[in-house]
């Protein structure tokens, strides 16, 4: 049973406007869906960069949000977009939060960039209340040939993967990719019940991370976009995006849209996807450690 309702997803919908990321696109209310929001909660996004789905869970209910991450120009960046959280600078593997101290934990395109991935877990295991929802996405180490077709070639000639640099992909910067049976195995090693696991976006505009990441973002952050165009580019201004096809971003994420809904197709045959995701559980009945 899903915890948001049509009118969450509707707004959702609005505040995506501006996203040409695919894969972000699809799987932001999947993961919002995962985490059972319920105003009052207290809730962790771990890893939360610059604050866009502590913002998006903001406008769904009346939270007291947390946001962690290591880097601190990235939440400089959080708190110039106004996201309403109490923003922290820490590592995942070692979490300035009391024991059984959170109704949800977030951790999305996280795991991957964490040496000790069990590590991580556990911690996050720590800090989840008894009975508490996790949700994670993580990149699929299956993924489609034509969202990375670089990638791809170089890992059937079993090249090293390029995870820095301009031409880099779904590699960049991660130690690892998962498979859905690596996260299912390392999330259940932390001692967090499964309860579900998917893979999402199958069908893909090639090089669409690159696009959105390698050309898209430079332009925002090195002010090379001006007025109207800069709005349009920016996560945060969905909701302001009325469509138009006068503005050039929303033709080009028109076209992406057009290739997404081949995802709403059913496909027993797909076997490549751009994310694994999972939600867990930390047991009602698992007491927290004794310090």
């Amino acid at each position: 049973m899903s915890s948001l309702g049509a009118e969450d997803r509707a707004l959702l919908e609005r505040l995506l406007a501006n996203e040409a990321d695919m894969a972000f696109r699809r799987r932001v209310p999947i993961l919002l869906d995962y985490l059972e929001l319920r105003d009052g909660a207290r809730v962790l996004d771990c890893g939360c960069g610059v604050g866009f789905h502590l913002w998006a869970m903001s406008r769904l209910r009346r939270l007291d949000l947390v946001g962690l991450d290591p880097d601190a120009d990235r939440l400089r960046e959080a708190e110039r977009a106004g996201v309403p959280a109490e923003l922290v600078q820490g590592d995942a593997r070692r979490l300035p939060f009391p024991d059984a101290s959170f109704d949800a934990v977030l951790l999305s395109e996280v795991l991957e960039h964490v040496a000790d991935d069990r590590g991580a877990l556990a911690e996050l295991r720590r800090v989840l209340r008894p009975g508490a929802p996790l949700a994670i996405s993580v990149p699929n180490r299956r993924y489609p040939f034509w969202w990375d077709p670089l990638a791809a070639v170089r890992d059937r000639l079993g090249l090293e993967p390029l995870r820095a640099g301009p031409a880099v992909g779904i590699w960049t910067n991660h130690l690892r990719l998962y498979g859905a049976e690596d996260l299912v195995e390392v999330v259940a090693a932390a001692g967090l019940d499964v309860e579900r696991e998917e893979q999402a976006t199958h069908a893909s505009v090639p090089y669409d991370h690159f696009l959105v990441y390698g050309v898209g973002k430079p332009l925002v952050e090195r002010n090379l976009l001006v007025g109207p165009l800069r709005r349009s580019a920016d996560r945060f201004e969905g909701e302001r995006n009325r469509g138009s096809l006068l503005d050039p971003f929303n033709v080009v994420r028109a076209a992406f849209r057009a290739v997404d809904r081949l995802n709403e197709r059913p496909s027993p045959r797909r076997a490549t996807f751009v994310n694994v995701l999972l939600k867990a559980r930390r047991r009602d009945d698992d007491q927290p450690p004794t310090s």
